[in-house]
């Protein structure tokens, strides 16, 4: 035990002196600070802040790498020097490609790959940093890492489950049929600081107590970023958290599995990589395409208001407004789906107000409240986007280039108006013009029915008065 924790201080010292845990952080502060500027630009309010969300992760993440680093050493996962170097710069050159490629099971995964078509060419062995990158690939316990990288999807789909919810962020889609719709995207990292043991031999001792995967005595530093993104326009965060979770704890159970069952039988070591990179990405395409088939949920009914989100400590989290919530009436107003309406009615009564609120049962709840100097204007209420909404953000999450940049995607829409296909535009331009041309020529007619008739050439034009007779007869 003297010997390991000798180690331990040694890999913490070499963690603290090596540019991975800092490059994680430095992405995750980037990302936080985009996602403020964001909130900012849709609904002119910061919901996070970036500065706390941070510190959230550092701590999360430390307590994490904690029980990760603990499971790690009891099963026997072993990692080299070079081995962690190789793992990093796989994954920041996967970063350039997608930011979810950021995770620790896509690089292990395509190291597998990369492992098992080398064993094609034993002889191959370039000379330098090249010759030393392919020995350290080929030195790798690939079956051990793949059950690290499922370990991880547990942490992952538990930490989803705890803070994903608090960590949504309210959008404006541009939704089907052109007509914008409100939705959530929960996308949050965590840097976990591991400590791994070494592979047995090569001069380490044995451990103190079996393992399943081998691993000697010693340990060695491996920072890694877990995550998860998820958007949803069909349905509560809290309820889409819970299900991504549970999909991301059978993914880590069944790569689990795999991962031993190659560390039994060596040639499953290929099928384990494969299901790491393809089990994540089955996991993104059906929730993509279950989003597609879902109806938008941050919608406006016929009558009332619905919610979208809520201020921290705002009048509305006091009352108890949750989103997804509608608002019916406000001091004995019914509200009609105008967001201006919600804004008069308060102000018609500017020291105190009584609202009506339908809950997510369809049951109504009656609140009331005084209102202070330097409440928020809506109670601390943010409604669901107008269907005309100018403003919209990008359904895609953003790439390394975009968070790096500071640029949050969203984008005005064309005149400011619902986004119709050519085609709506082009017969509402006909209908517009047809109208104007009906209404000019109705114009034309009413003037020449008012001026005077001129007589015709050697025709007697009318007496005197005549023209007041035939009028007072009409």
């Amino acid at each position: 035990m003297l010997e390991l924790l000798a180690s331990l201080g040694n890999a913490a010292l070499h963690m603290l002196a090596q540019p991975f845990y800092y490059i994680a952080l430095l992405f995750i502060g980037l990302y936080y600070r985009r996602q403020t500027l964001l909130e900012r630009r849709l609904i002119h309010v910061k919901l996070h802040s970036w500065g706390r969300e941070i510190w959230r992760a550092i701590w999360t993440g430390l307590a994490a790498g904690v029980l990760v680093s603990l499971a790690a050493m009891l099963l026997g996962v072993s990692v080299t020097g070079p081995a962690v170097v190789c793992i990093w710069v796989v994954s920041l050159v996967l970063l350039l490609f997608r930011v979810r490629y950021f995770c620790f099971a896509y690089s292990i995964g395509l190291l597998g790959i990369i492992q098992f078509a080398l064993s094609f060419f034993p002889g191959f062995l370039p000379g330098g940093l090249g010759g030393e990158a392919v020995t350290a690939v080929r030195g790798m316990d690939i079956p051990a890492l793949l059950a690290l990288a499922a370990i991880l999807h547990v942490v992952e789909a538990l930490l989803a489950r705890w803070q994903g919810p608090a960590l949504a962020t309210p959008l404006f889609l541009e939704g089907k049929r052109g007509r914008v719709v409100g939705g959530y995207r929960m996308e949050a990292f965590w840097p976990l600081p591991l400590f791994l043991l070494v592979p047995a031999g090569a001069g380490a001792g044995e451990l103190p107590w079996p393992t399943l995967l081998g691993g000697g005595l010693g340990l060695v530093s491996l920072p890694v970023v877990i995550g998860f993104s998820q958007l949803t326009t069909g349905m509560l965060p809290k309820s889409k958290a819970a299900r991504a979770s549970g999909r991301l704890l059978l993914c880590g159970a069944v790569l689990l599995g795999l991962a031993l069952l190659a560390a039994r039988y060596s040639p499953l070591t290929l099928l384990a990589a494969l299901a790491a990179l393809l089990l994540h990405e089955g996991l993104v395409w059906y929730g993509a395409l279950e989003e597609r088939r879902s109806s938008p949920f941050f919608v406006h009914p016929p009558h009332g208001l619905k919610v979208l989100a809520v201020l921290p400590g705002s009048p509305a989290q006091e009352l108890g407004i949750l989103p997804g919530e509608i608002l019916l009436k406000v001091n004995s107003e019914a509200l009609t789906g105008k967001a201006q309406q919600l804004h008069e009615a308060l102000r018609r009564s500017p020291a105190f107000c009584k609202l009506e609120v339908q809950n997510a049962a369809g049951e109504s709840k009656y609140l009331q409240r005084a209102i202070y100097d330097g409440d928020h204007h809506l109670l601390g209420v943010i409604l669901a986007p107008q269907p005309d909404e100018d403003t919209t953000a990008p359904e895609k999450p953003a790439g390394i280039v975009g968070i790096a940049l500071m640029k949050t995607g969203a984008r005005r829409r064309v005149s400011g108006a619902s986004a119709l296909p050519a085609r709506r535009e082009t017969a509402a331009a006909q209908e517009t013009a047809a109208s104007r041309e009906a209404a000019a020529a109705q114009e034309t007619a009413a003037s020449r029915e008012a001026a005077p008739a001129l007589p015709a050439l050697g025709t007697p034009g009318p007496l005197p008065g005549s023209g007041r007779a035939e009028s007072a007869k009409r």
